[in-house]
């Protein structure tokens, strides 16, 4: 995998799976820097900012705050290689039909419109650069219809599809755009909501992390619009 050195921006840095992809990111030797809304939850997470990690507070929601941390992070690091967005969120239960206004707007909200703020911001960057690397997270329920989850796979379908759009417009520019698609993550909060599941056929996060560097990765400058399946053994 090659991502020695590499500077590699990461939105959720401070979730679950943020925490496999730094960790994963770190021991390859890349450079980070790691957004959430938090800069004193990296911290507790992370310890303290050091010459190859940077912390960044942001709104993701608000493109204003999405660019000032884009070029906080060129301004420290002189570039970005990559960007992981791995920011988004999950709600089930309601049907298409009786779904609230708010249940949408939630869903496009954290899984899509984080993604764009964040793109939009790095795309130019990188496009001045001469390339770059951006892996987002999909999902692979959202390859279809599922009962009960309407809002939650049209937003995740909506990042494959946008996935696809991208990396049709950026690879004759040197800028690979792919996505994974994980079933359900072996993460505390699933195991408590779904106590009676199996989680050793779940997704592990540093099994999740390790797709996602390798896309992250030079190693990857082949891979264009790829929508990547990790589903553990379910």
């Amino acid at each position: 995998m090659r991502i020695e050195h590499a500077v590699v921006m990461v939105t959720g840095a401070s979730g679950n799976l943020g925490r496999a992809v730094v960790e994963t990111l770190a021991s390859a030797g890349a450079r980070l820097a790691l957004v959430d809304r938090s800069a004193d939850r990296l911290r507790r997470t992370y310890g303290d900012e050091d010459a190859g990690r940077q912390y960044l507070s942001t709104d993701l929601l608000d493109a204003s705050a999405v660019g000032a941390s884009v070029a906080a992070a060129v301004n420290r690091f002189g570039r970005i290689d990559a960007l992981c967005n791995l920011a988004g969120g999950f709600r089930m239960g309601e049907t298409v039909h009786e779904s609230a206004d708010a249940t949408w707007e939630l869903m496009w909200d954290l899984n899509v419109r984080t993604m764009l703020n964040m793109v939009r911001a790095v795309i130019p960057h990188m496009l001045d650069r001469g390339g770059g690397r951006i892996v987002n997270v999909g999902a692979y329920s959202a390859q279809k219809g599922v009962a009960q989850m309407g809002a939650y796979v049209a937003s995740k379908s909506a990042v494959i599809r946008i996935t696809e759009a991208m990396a049709a417009e950026l690879r004759d520019k040197n800028i690979n755009v792919n996505c994974v698609l994980p079933t359900v993550i072996d993460t505390p909060e699933n195991r408590a909501a779904m106590p009676k599941a199996d989680p050793s056929k779940w997704v592990a996060p540093t099994d999740l992390a390790r797709v996602i560097a390798f896309l992250a990765s030079a190693s990857a400058h082949a891979i264009h619009g790829a929508a990547v399946p990790v589903t553990g053994l379910s």
